[in-house]
């Protein structure tokens, strides 16, 4: 990794990680020294975001034993240990499968510069882009993402209708519309006081896949992203997004795993 991409992680690292703010309305951050975790409500996102860099192979197991039985008391049968690969101690992705997480599909974190992402939308003919402004709105997001990923969207919709309606500061929801039908959507999370801005979402039916609608969704959110003052974007990213991503201009700074833990 050059040294650019060294000092971008260590950024990312300390405002997003360890100094994480709460992501939503009703949830709060926690730290206990060892880790930051997030706690909201038991259908929306649980999980430790960072562990301290010099974590004590020794206390690693009861680290890890202490978010379990800490979730477990707030009665959250699920939560995320989000790993990153320069974690330490080394082994930690190990302990945490013995301690019975589960490891979901990795992700590449990408990082690039506002000022250096190109913020024009080019659409194929017949699509158009608007904003998310209500609930009739998220709808039609969920029926987009759970045509593109063919995944139930019901958290979600939880999620961003809260956003919507108590922090609409902090969230973007865009559409790509065929007529009346959502052929795509994606959101854009603002976390005020870190200089990021994460892109989420962004899947495409497979109809209208490959015509440029997702570098489009990137264009516009980068857009805003500019107009509200931010100077980062950041994706975790999937095999399929990752290299558009890259050659828009995003760099690759590392992987990210979700660790999962669900009670038995």
């Amino acid at each position: 990794m050059n040294p650019d991409h060294e000092a971008l992680l260590a950024l990312f690292d300390r405002e997003m990680r360890e100094h994480a703010r709460p992501d939503g309305p009703g949830v709060r951050v926690e730290r206990t020294g060892e880790v930051v975790r997030q706690v909201g409500a038991a259908d929306g996102w649980n999980g430790v975001v960072w562990s301290a860099p010099d974590l004590d192979p020794a206390r690693a197991d009861a680290v890890i034993a202490a978010q379990v039985a800490h979730y477990e008391a707030l009665g959250h049968g699920e939560f995320e240990w989000k790993l990153y690969a320069h974690d330490r101690p080394a082994g930690l992705a190990d302990r945490l499968l013995a301690a019975g997480f589960e490891a979901e599909e990795p992700e590449t974190l990408l990082v690039a510069p506002v000022a250096g992402l190109s913020t024009a939308v080019e659409l194929p003919d017949g699509v158009r882009l608007r904003t998310v402004n209500d609930a009739d709105d998220v709808e039609l997001m969920a029926r987009a993402h759970e045509r593109a990923f063919g995944s139930d969207w019901s958290r979600l919709r939880h999620q961003v209708l809260a956003r919507l309606a108590e922090d609409p500061d902090g969230f973007v929801g865009v559409l790509a519309m065929v007529g009346e039908e959502p052929v795509s959507s994606a959101r854009m999370e603002l976390y005020p006081g870190t200089g990021f801005a994460g892109l989420w979402g962004g899947g495409t039916v497979e109809a209208w896949r490959g015509k440029g609608i997702y570098r489009a969704l990137v264009a516009f959110r980068a857009r805003i992203a500019a107009e509200r003052g931010c100077r980062y974007l950041q994706v975790d990213a999937s095999e399929m997004s990752s290299p558009i991503l890259r050659r828009l201009g995003f760099a690759a700074l590392s992987t990210t795993t979700p660790y999962v833990y669900r009670s038995h």
